[in-house]
């Protein structure tokens, strides 16, 4: 199993995941949410294996080929149903949005009457 290199970036309302897919079609790629809180970025990167012509023989082999796998936790404020993944020039980049922030807890203030006040019985 083989990796590929991912750079994680958080805007203000996203997280960003952008990955080297250098040659991948975007069928080749696969981005999932499991657990409702896993992003797994998966897919296989083939060889240009020419099995037709037995003649060849490689004499150094530096790309990776093979399937590859990469998994990050999302933070609790990630927004599950927005992600969006685009491949473009060799980088896939995944968005995931944020869902806002609860609003502030704040405390209720009641009026206090002068006067007697009364207690409803049990």
């Amino acid at each position: 199993m083989a990796t590929t290199a991912v750079d994680v970036k958080e805007l203000p309302n996203s997280y960003v995941f952008v990955a080297d897919m250098p040659g991948l079609k975007h069928s080749e790629i696969k981005v999932q949410v499991e657990n409702d809180s896993v992003l797994k970025i998966s897919g296989e990167k083939k060889r240009d294996d020419f099995a037709s012509d037995t003649e060849i023989k490689y004499v150094r082999v530096e790309r990776s080929a093979g399937k590859f796998m990469r998994k990050f936790n999302l933070p609790a404020n990630a927004n599950l149903d927005g992600i969006s993944a685009a491949c473009q020039d060799g980088l896939l980049t995944v968005i995931v949005p944020k869902n806002p922030p609860p609003d502030p807890h704040r405390p209720r203030t009641f009026d206090v009457n002068v006067g007697s006040s009364t207690v409803p019985p049990p």
